[in-house]
């Protein structure tokens, strides 16, 4: 499996001399959050039309990806993939993709999902791909740890630690807040302290094609309760069951539903030894 996602990474963020080993991204020594968020501010979510004038040859193939619009790349940043709006930092090691608030009060299961999925337990969808985020991470030096196990004893996710910073633009001007803030525990009353953990979801196989899928496709992103499915997770005990969820929007600090967001993900990553 590991093999398949470096190929992924590989394939996903080859961007010409930006092609190399997540060994190779390794940091000196981590940014922190807030500085390393500073070249992202006022996300421009509006995005950029397609300019007038395109070949009406190429509109009509039907094999052409779809044309939408798009967030101006933030500075020094590598878009992902041309029809969705992810992109990577290879300067400051992090992985930024864009979303929308899809609910701001109740009972959580993640904090983000895939556009189309699970958008009634989340606070954030975002529209990309859960492979193409996790090939980020990986060329970005993240280490992928193993997700949660309940058999034979529970055993908590692993992984790198990410760090999850929400940007967003209103009449006031650009905000910033730290994504766990949004997250309020049920029982105490108190916001999210434990951070994610790059779990790395996992593969299936389709039993009549042979084809191998990517499970946190389903939806299982940025995830509160824990699921073996989750790209992150926490590395905590948190049930998925409806009747004992833990976890809650903290409503007064969310932004309005539809608001458009900007993710910033950046690994906490090891500082490399001086020789």
């Amino acid at each position: 499996m590991q093999k398949l996602l470096y190929r992924l990474a590989f394939s996903t963020v080859s961007c010409g001399s930006f092609l190399c080993s997540p060994a190779c991204l390794a940091a000196e020594e981590t940014e922190s959050v807030q500085s390393a968020a500073d070249d992202v501010t006022g996300p421009e979510l509006s995005g950029n039309k397609a300019e007038d004038g395109e070949d009406d040859a190429s509109a009509k193939d039907k094999t052409a990806p779809p044309k939408k619009p798009l967030a101006k790349d933030p500075p020094g940043m590598k878009r992902l993939n041309p029809i969705y709006d992810a992109w990577i930092d290879p300067k400051f090691k992090r992985v930024v993709v864009d979303g929308e608030i899809c609910l701001t009060a109740g009972q959580l299961e993640m904090f983000a999902c895939l556009k189309g999925t699970k958008e009634h337990e989340s606070i954030v969808a975002v529209d990309c791909k859960a492979f193409m985020l996790h090939a980020a991470l990986l060329a970005v030096g993240a280490e992928q740890g193993a997700p949660v196990r309940f058999s034979p004893s529970y055993k908590p996710a692993s992984g790198t630690p990410i760090d999850i910073q929400v940007v967003w633009t209103d009449a006031k001007g650009v905000h910033r807040a730290n994504a766990q803030d949004w997250v309020k525990n049920s029982q105490t009353d108190k916001t999210l302290s434990e951070p994610w953990v790059f779990a790395g979801s996992g593969f299936y196989e389709d039993e009549d094609t042979k084809i191998k899928h990517y499970m946190a496709e389903g939806g299982d992103l940025i995830c509160v309760s824990n699921f073996p499915s989750a790209m992150l997770d926490l590395p905590i005990e948190s049930s998925q069951s409806n009747s004992a969820l833990t976890f809650v929007a903290n409503t007064e600090v969310i932004p309005p539903r539809g608001t458009k967001v900007r993710l910033v993900l950046t690994p906490r990553l090891k500082a490399v030894e001086k020789k």
